[in-house]
């Protein structure tokens, strides 16, 4: 499946092909809507359907829907950059992310140019630049047009806590729990409730989240699962949220030698988002150590064989 999806949007991307089943422009809001369901429910098969269309889509309308185009264009590659990232597709990644920002740069899009910012700062942290990539989600955060309202106050944590994790990347500790700090303080602020929902969402419970993820890239997985233990994963927005939940929480067993109990994460994973799971390289690579490292239970066998994870 993730092969399928990098390959159509790559064709998207570079406008190969073609696509004779375009919406109507009315009902390119509602295929918008429904690409954002597919993201935040790990429905990749439609999402590799949907989501080159719409890429496709946005070029092709005329100037006469000139801020329409810029929208949906816009949200279109941030969200091809989300999933571009989770599948490890960091050349396409970059592109995407680009172009998102050209757009949302276009549009006069606050957010948009924000959230594009995240984007490209989660590549830099996956490319292995730490400190450009804390420094293009702080320089982001800082953007005065975000002060002017509650989204832009949620925007702003989600910056801060994406700059934690590279804080943390790059052996910080310290400076990863004081991040982590003030995305937490900012989430309490709103609320209590989730805001940004389609930018995957911003709460208390996932600063949380990121939380885990950040204790454990410090080399601290006890840390990991503290923090775990203090999130229900319920308590997160969405099946892909929960589903990156149980794959932090396996990925912290693991390092603690909990076999079983890293399986039994891994399958709660793959019970929340099959899809999302089997598709994951990271999540996949971390099914083929445990086959590689020790006893293989049937159970593990049979996941690793759902994932196309066998040696």
């Amino acid at each position: 499946m993730g092969q399928l999806l990098i390959g159509r949007l790559r064709d998207a991307m570079l406008g190969i092909g073609q696509d004779h089943d375009l919406r109507a422009h009315e009902q390119l809001p509602v295929e918008l809507a429904r690409v954002h369901v597919d993201f935040h429910t790990c429905n990749y098969a439609s999402l590799a359907v949907r989501l080159p269309r719409l890429i496709r889509a946005g070029h092709l309308l005329g100037s006469d829907t000139e801020g329409d185009r810029l929208d949906l264009l816009g949200q279109s590659y941030l969200l091809a950059t989300r999933m571009l990232v989770k599948l490890d597709e960091q050349q396409l990644g970059w592109m995407a992310a680009d172009r998102a920002r050209q757009v949302a740069e276009a549009g006069g899009h606050p957010l948009a140019v924000a959230e594009a910012a995240r984007n490209l700062a989660v590549l830099a942290r996956r490319a292995g630049w730490e400190e450009q990539a804390l420094s293009i989600a702080l320089n982001a955060a800082d953007a005065p047009a975000l002060r002017a309202s509650r989204s832009g106050a949620a925007e702003r944590g989600l910056l801060i806590q994406s700059a934690a994790y590279s804080a943390a990347r790059g052996g910080d500790r310290e400076g990863m729990r004081e991040l982590t700090d003030e995305a937490a303080a900012i989430a309490a602020g709103l609320g209590g409730t989730t805001a940004l929902r389609d930018h995957g969402g911003f709460s208390l419970a996932t600063v949380q989240l990121h939380r885990i993820s950040a204790e454990f890239s410090t080399g601290d997985p006890s840390a990991a699962l503290d923090a775990a233990r203090a999130l229900p994963p319920q308590s997160l927005p969405s099946v892909e949220r929960r589903a990156r939940y149980y794959a932090d929480v396996a990925a912290a067993l693991a390092q603690r030698g909990r076999r079983d109990e890293c399986v039994a994460a891994l399958l709660a994973a793959e019970h929340q988002a099959p899809q999302e799971t089997h598709s994951r390289p990271a999540v996949r690579s971390l099914i083929s150590g445990l086959l590689m490292s020790g006893r293989a239970t049937p159970e593990l066998r049979a996941l690793a064989a759902r994932a196309g994870a066998l040696p």
